[in-house]
């Protein structure tokens, strides 16, 4: 088992004497195309095989209709992993596209069908607006399959400058979001 760094000290880079905040970081998993639990698995397995990157906890697994997806997409199914890391927010990013791509991911429109999706929700009390990293994420507010599994595995936990995801959750209610107990991701 692998020791956790506490979130509330910064980790001193060994070679250079750098010091590099540990930040908790929420990242939003899915899958509505091929193999999708594989995909999702794929996906904790490539996030705890980073460098810099401690997986400390995955939610269960939610099956979701689609939003926003072409009509006649498929189920998603979804998880939040929760990690802590000193990468920054825009080095943590470009591995979650590598592990997209590496997993088949195509880019022909935002909301089109997917082997496996990858979103940042929130790194520390990190904010972004810049075209290519927004944090929060802009959308996590409204997306109950995002809120729900967070919710699973930190049911204290606020969204930065919107507040409780339990507060969300109960604005938005829990239609189309359904419990996979037969799937289970595992931490490595």
């Amino acid at each position: 088992m692998t020791e956790t760094p506490n979130p509330n000290i910064p980790d001193t880079d060994t070679i250079t004497g750098e010091m590099h905040p540990i930040r908790r970081v929420v990242l939003s998993i899915g899958s509505n195309l091929g193999s999708r639990f594989e995909s999702l698995q794929g996906a904790v397995n490539s996030l705890a095989d980073t460098p810099e990157v401690w997986v400390t906890a995955v939610s269960p697994v939610y099956e979701t209709e689609p939003v926003d997806a072409p009509e006649g997409s498929a189920n998603f199914l979804n998880a939040v992993v929760l990690a802590d890391t000193t990468l920054s927010a825009h080095t943590l990013l470009d591995r979650c596209l590598a592990v997209e791509d590496a997993f088949g991911r195509e880019r022909t429109s935002p909301n089109a069908p997917r082997t496996l999706d990858v979103d940042l929700v929130v790194v520390g009390d990190r904010r972004s607006d810049s075209e290519e990293l927004k944090l929060p994420h802009p959308k996590a507010a409204g997306r109950v399959f995002v809120l729900k599994p967070w919710f699973d595995v930190e049911p204290d936990a606020e969204l930065l400058g919107v507040g409780p995801i339990s507060d969300l959750i109960a604005e938005l209610g829990l239609d189309g979001v359904v419990l996979r107990e037969d799937l289970e991701l595992t931490m490595q």
